[in-house]
């Protein structure tokens, strides 16, 4: 189930498999099913542009990024490591545990840490960040069409 606050409201998607194909049903805060499609693709592109900022969030290895910065900090002590550290901390804390609620908001902060830590790791160019989330536009309009497409009731 994926849980996205989208266009002023709560949105629940879930999805149903079966071995020869899959459904989606969007439910409302009071688990009441959803038919608006402007509501119900929404929530599924937010959603899934949420978990893809996740992903990308500190090179896709923040944990690992983190281990290194502090390696660095112990053995070399390079010139603005402790900002590269506030900033891949404060990444770490922006990031949710699942089950989290997937919003603008979120995405905003996990954008705007993650541009932190690019600069304080010395990326002056473009973002690497907004690179992957541009890359993954095709596969998240993917899955808004296939939610769209094989929703279980009709959509207005």
């Amino acid at each position: 189930m994926l849980v996205a606050d989208t266009l002023g409201r709560r949105v629940y998607l879930c999805a149903f498999e079966a071995a020869e194909r899959h459904a989606w049903l969007a439910l409302d805060a009071d688990a009441n099913p959803l038919t608006e499609r402007r509501l119900v693709r929404e929530a599924a592109s937010v959603a899934a542009l949420c978990e893809v900022a996740e992903e990308s969030a500190g090179g896709g290895h923040l944990p690992e990024l983190r281990v290194r910065l502090a390696e660095l900090r112990d053995t070399d002590r390079p010139l603005g490591i402790e900002e590269a550290e506030a900033a891949a901390a404060s990444l770490a804390e922006r990031l949710q545990q699942e089950p989290r609620v997937a919003s603008s908001v979120y995405l905003d902060a996990i954008g705007s840490a993650s541009r932190r830590l690019e600069q304080a790791l010395g990326e002056s160019g473009g973002s690497p960040f907004a690179a992957a989330m541009q890359s993954a536009l095709g596969s998240v309009e993917e899955l808004t069409e296939d939610v769209e497409r094989n929703y279980k009731l009709p959509l207005e």
